[in-house]
């Protein structure tokens, strides 16, 4: 989302790293370049402004303007400006809380309540906690049926009665968590396509009868302003604890996640990045700052690398690795973990240095190329999987036919698969790839040298011989 935003302040920093003394005409000049990329960004107005005259005051301190390293400064000064505007509170759900927990969520219809529920009951199960789910809107078509699909999927009781009245519906669904020992209630709402009476009224009494804890306010990051001003509103009507930001992964230009905190007043609990009901993540402002700055973002990796790996596969690959039994299906096997800590983008995003794909090889790795070398794998029989050595040209062919691709991509595949898998197998070893042997070197450029008397084969009174 912030990809636009990252790149016009990461261009900003390059022109102030180079410099040994700064002074106060390029200091307002990046300023103005800042101010510029955050509010192309959707930023609110009056929040930019009161950012840029904190970073000036700053920056223009001499102090930092005669330090040996004045560009790093200012960057640690727009560092410190961002995450103050997300607060000091950190993401999640409230500290304290009665058992069981009710979080009711709020929003605009079309927002991702009803699937921000699912992925925050799937989010509570992986901590242990035991969700029950329930659906109060009543008036859009197969709002409750989509509850109920999702709940199964993402292996979540939800609660559904047969009656069609909201507050009864949510009443009903704290009486059973009570009884039957579920420690957070999960209370889908229902949405407008904009704010009336009606739908405040409605939440306000499902609010006074089951006395949520957590008011979560979701928002669709790609409505931009608009999603900070009703937000407020809710807010001012309802109260609001916290915001979930939806759809993270999509091109949306980042205004609303910088202005949330400082327009309506609330943190941001949850950021959801991605369709998958795993795709929702505890908001660390210090995170999404690094990965905005290009500086990386390995915790999250981490914790996606965690989730997404099996412990038991790790030891067996291991083990395999050892005895170089490395094979496709097992490539295969770690292409699907790669997929499932999300867009490959994303993944490279949180690498420090990698965050700016613009700057890797035109031919970069995306989904769709792990996709296609997915399908040509898959076009393999069990066998041609376990032996790579015995596809042969018309295996080849078959292969390439099969998977929708051609003759050189599969020849591409197998050739570095070989090559992965002497480099693999050295350092399962212990050792390291040493170049020379399997790997080859470029050759030397050729100096020809005419030697009298020599003739080429194709005619010509000079002959070239190649030396080194």
């Amino acid at each position: 989302m912030f990809e636009s935003l990252s790149t016009r302040i990461q261009e900003v920093f390059k022109s102030l790293r180079g410099e040994v003394r700064l002074t106060t005409e390029q200091v307002e000049a990046a300023l103005r370049e800042i101010r510029l990329a955050l509010l192309e960004a959707d930023v609110n107005f009056n929040v930019v402004k009161a950012f840029v005259d904190r970073v000036r005051d700053r920056a223009m301190d001499q102090a930092v303007l005669r330090s040996l390293t004045p560009g790093q400064q200012v960057i640690k000064i727009v560092r410190d400006e961002l995450l103050a505007l997300f607060g000091e509170a950190e993401g999640g759900l409230t500290k304290h809380a009665p058992t069981p927990r009710v979080v009711l969520f709020l929003g605009l219809q079309g927002s991702g309540k009803t699937t921000t529920a699912a992925k925050l009951g799937r989010w509570l199960a992986r901590q242990g906690r035991h969700p029950l789910m329930v659906s109060t809107d009543v008036r859009r078509p197969a709002a409750i049926e989509q509850l109920a699909v999702l709940g199964e999927k993402a292996d979540i009781r939800v609660f559904a009665p047969e009656t069609r009245d909201p507050v009864a519906r949510a009443g009903g669904a704290l009486a059973e968590a009570k009884a039957k020992g579920f420690d957070t209630v999960l209370v889908d709402t229902a949405g407008r396509l904009h704010i009336d009476e009606e739908l405040m009224d409605e939440l306000l009494a499902i609010r006074n009868a089951v006395q949520p804890s957590d008011l979560l306010y979701v928002a669709d990051a790609m409505t931009g302003q608009d999603a900070i001003k009703s937000a407020g509103e809710f807010n001012r009507r309802i109260g609001v604890t916290g915001v979930v930001l939806t759809k993270l992964d999509g091109d949306a230009r980042g205004g609303a996640a910088l202005s949330v905190v400082s327009v309506v007043g609330v943190p941001i609990a949850f950021v959801g990045s991605g369709e998958r009901l795993e795709d929702l993540e505890l908001f660390h402002p210090d995170r999404i700052v690094s990965r905005m700055l290009g500086m990386g973002d390995v915790l999250s990796l981490i914790e996606k690398a965690e989730q997404a790996f099996d412990k038991e596969e790790a030891e067996a690959l291991q083990e395999k690795l050892r005895k170089n039994e490395f094979t496709l299906d097992d490539f295969r096997s770690q292409l699907r973990t790669i997929k499932r800590m999300g867009p490959l983008e994303s993944v490279l995003g949180m690498i420090p240095g990698l965050g700016d794909l613009k700057q890797l090889a035109e031919n970069k790795p995306d989904d769709k190329q792990m996709a296609r070398v997915e399908a040509i794998i898959c076009s393999m029989t069990p066998e041609e999987r376990r032996d790579h050595a015995m596809i042969n040209g018309s295996r080849r062919r078959r292969i390439a036919a099969g998977s929708g691709t051609s003759v050189e991509e599969v020849n591409r595949l197998l050739k570095q698969f070989t090559e992965m898998r002497r480099v693999l197998a050295m350092i399962g070893q212990g050792g390291m790839p040493r170049l020379g042997r399997g790997m080859k070197l470029p050759p030397a450029p050729s100096k020809a040298v005419a030697v009298p008397g020599k003739k080429r084969k194709k005619g010509g009174p000079w002959g070239l011989i190649k030396t080194r």
